[in-house]
C-alpha cells in the first residue's frame, strides 16, 4: 500500500521556525483536513511534501523510498495553491493541454465539464482571471489530474458560496467514485467539516492533533447554562475553552458529560470549527 511519511521535518527561515520535528502518516484513499491558524506551517509543510521546498532537516518518503527530486513518485502527488507554475501568457485552455504532458492520466473531458460548471472562461489567459477563477482553474487541474494524492491548499479562496457548495460536492462525489487521498488545508472549517475524514491540526510549527474527525468531536462535548452553574459544573474537569454572552456561559469540556445534569444546563456536540478555535487558543493562550 502506498502512503506519504513525513519523518522527522524541521525548516526555519531567518529566524522564524516554520516547522519543528514534524512526523506524519498520510494514508491511501483517506480526506484529510489540515488546520492551522495562519503562519502556523500548513503551506510549508504542503510545500515540502510537494517538493516545492526543501525541509532544512529530515525527509518525506512514499513508501520506502524519498520524494524529494523524485520525479517517478512526484507524479503521483498534485499541490494545488496559488503558486502559477504556467507561463504567465498561457490560456486555461492551453494550461490544461499540457497539464496532460506531465499527468498521463489528466482527464481533458471531465475538466472540460467542469469548466462549463463552474462557467471559468477557458480562453483566457491564467494571469488575468479573478482570485476567485484562479482558484476555480487550479481546483479543476486537481480534480481532474488523477492522481492517488491531491494537496489542496486554500482551495475556496475567492469563491462565492455557490462555487464553495459546488466545490466540495464535486470533491465527493470524485472521491466516491474512484478515491484517491484529499489533503485539504482551509480556513473555512465549518463548510470542509462533513467531508473530512480525517483532522490534522497544525500550530506553531507542530502537529498538535491527528486524529478521525469522528473520535476527536467525541472526544469532548459543550456545556451550556446560567454563568455560576456552568462554573460549578466544570470545576475539576478539563476545559478548552468558554464563551460568555451576558449572563450566559458555555464551556467545551474533554470528557464525557455526567449526567443527571445540573438544572438550567444543556448539552451538545462540539463543531469541528469551534474545537479547532479552542485548542489554538489554548496553546496561544487566549
Amino acid at each position: 500500500m502506498s502512503r506519504i511519511e513525513v519523518r522527522d521535518v524541521s525548516k526555519e527561515f531567518k529566524d522564524t521556525k516554520a516547522l519543528s520535528h514534524v512526523n506524519l502518516l498520510i494514508e491511501e484513499n483517506t480526506i484529510y483536513g489540515l488546520l492551522g491558524r495562519n503562519g502556523a506551517g500548513k503551506s510549508t509543510l504542503l510545500n515540502i511534501i510537494n517538493n516545492r521546498l526543501f525541509p532544512g532537516s529530515g525527509t518525506v518518503l512514499m513508501g520506502d523510498e524519498t520524494l524529494t527530486e523524485n520525479t517517478a513518485l512526484l507524479s503521483k502527488c498534485f499541490l494545488a495553491n496559488e503558486t502559477n507554475l504556467y507561463p504567465e501568457g498561457m490560456k486555461v485552455k492551453d494550461a490544461f493541454r499540457w497539464t496532460r504532458e506531465f499527468y498521463p492520466d489528466f482527464d481533458a473531458d471531465y475538466a472540460g465539464e467542469l469548466s462549463r460548471l463552474f462557467e471559468l472562461p477557458v480562453k483566457k489567459k491564467i494571469k488575468s482571471l479573478s482570485t476567485g477563477y484562479q482558484s476555480i482553474f487550479r481546483n479543476i487541474t486537481a480534480l481532474s489530474v488523477n492522481v492517488p494524492f491531491v494537496f489542496l491548499d486554500e482551495p475556496v479562496l475567492g469563491l462565492d458560496a455557490c462555487h464553495r457548495e459546488l466545490f466540495y460536492k464535486l470533491l465527493i462525489e470524485k472521491y466516491a467514485r474512484d478515491p484517491f487521498t484529499a489533503v485539504v488545508s482551509t480556513h473555512l472549517i465549518e463548510e470542509a467539516a462533513n467531508i473530512i475524514e480525517q483532522v490534522i491540526v497544525i500550530d506553531k510549527g507542530q502537529i498538535i492533533r491527528n486524529e478521525p474527525t469522528e473520535s476527536l468531536l467525541d472526544s469532548g462535548y459543550c456545556i451550556s447554562g446560567p454563568a455560576g452553574t456552568v462554573d460549578a459544573y466544570i470545576k475539576a474537569r478539563e476545559v478548552i475553552g468558554t464563551d460568555i454572552l451576558g449572563g450566559l456561559k458555555s464551556a467545551y469540556v474533554i470528557g464525557e458529560p455526567e449526567y443527571p445534569l445540573p438544572s438550567g444546563l444543556s448539552v451538545s456536540k462540539m463543531d469541528l470549527q469551534k474545537l479547532f478555535i479552542k485548542l489554538t487558543d489554548n496553546l496561544h493562550g487566549r
